[in-house]
């Protein structure tokens, strides 16, 4: 057989823990079809099947699960040793964070940003699931929920509300329909664990729908099922702003429920001496303080619950 090369290695630990060939090739820099081909060459080389091949992915088989235990924690250790070289230039700050927040709320204010700090290059990535700060070169990340992550250092920045909100097709469709009268109107499943639409019916009255018209798994599906007119969806209001402003969408009724989840800056303990992340740091929390103390007024029956 002789000695395989570490590359091909390399890629069938990105496949095993992706569990899909499109997204581990997009991190590969490769085509779907090249990255299959070395997985095919992998498995030919090792006469082994590594991967049972499917419709919505790919899953290891049991030498394929042997494999990725025998390699999988030397890579690791390799990208764990190499993240000190990535990080040396402090000009430089890699952030990660959901679609929904970068887009409608941080990108509109990095324009001051740039003008105080023209010569921090801000490198963003995109993505609704949470960074792994000990394999990704990665500096700081945007987070919603509870502040309680293990392992890195978490500041609040704001909080959340969350209205119901619709497309002003579907409102213009609803004709007379009341606006706070929600069984009237063809609701959107809450992908919130505890779905808050149980939240909120008990909060202000009425009955949660025997069925939603769709459920979704993110909060990004949901907001374009909503854009398309396919229901009332429960939006977040710091994400939704600029869609509201922008008359895409439209709230519903006269209430906001406060929720627990909140914003937070978070980062390893290895980005603390980073002068790129101080000064971003001290940009983020002045622009998180400035939003709050100019955040539109909600009823005073909904006061926040910070």
């Amino acid at each position: 057989m002789g000695k395989l090369p570490l590359g091909l290695l390399q890629q069938f630990v990105l496949v095993a823990r992706l569990g899909n060939l499109s997204r581990a090739a997009a991190q590969a820099n490769l085509t779907v079809s090249a990255l299959s081909h070395q997985m095919r060459q992998l498995e030919e080389r090792l006469e082994r099947r590594l991967f049972e091949r499917g419709p919505r992915g790919v899953t290891l088989t049991v030498d394929g699960c042997s494999l990725l235990e025998a390699v999988g924690e030397h890579f690791d250790g390799i990208e764990h040793a190499l993240l000190r070289y990535h990080q040396r230039r402090h000009d430089a700050l890699t952030l990660s964070a959901s679609p929904g927040i970068i887009t409608s709320w941080l990108v509109p204010r990095l324009p001051r940003l740039v003008a105080v700090h023209p010569d921090l290059e801000l490198s963003l990535q995109s993505s609704s699931t949470l960074v792994n700060f000990e394999r990704e070169p990665v500096d700081v990340g945007l987070r919603f929920g509870r502040g309680n992550w293990p392992g890195v250092r978490s500041e609040r920045l704001f909080g959340e509300w969350v209205a119901p909100v619709a497309a002003p097709e579907l409102v213009a469709q609803m004709g007379d329909a009341d606006p706070n009268d929600l069984s009237q109107w063809p609701l959107l499943g809450d992908p919130h664990p505890a779905n808050r639409w149980l939240d909120w019916f008990a909060q202000y009255g009425g009955t949660p729908p025997k069925r939603y018209v769709a459920h979704f798994d993110t909060v990004d599906a949901l907001r374009h099922a909503a854009l398309e007119g396919l229901g009332v969806a429960l939006g977040r209001m710091v994400t939704s702003k600029s869609l509201i402003d922008a008359g895409r969408l439209q709230v519903l009724g006269d209430h906001y429920l406060p929720v627990e989840d909140a914003y937070w800056l978070v980062y390893p303990p290895r980005s603390q001496e980073h002068r790129g992340l101080q000064v971003f740091r001290e940009w983020l929390l002045a622009e998180a303080e400035d939003y709050c103390r100019h955040m539109p007024a909600l009823r005073r029956d909904d006061a926040a619950v910070d």
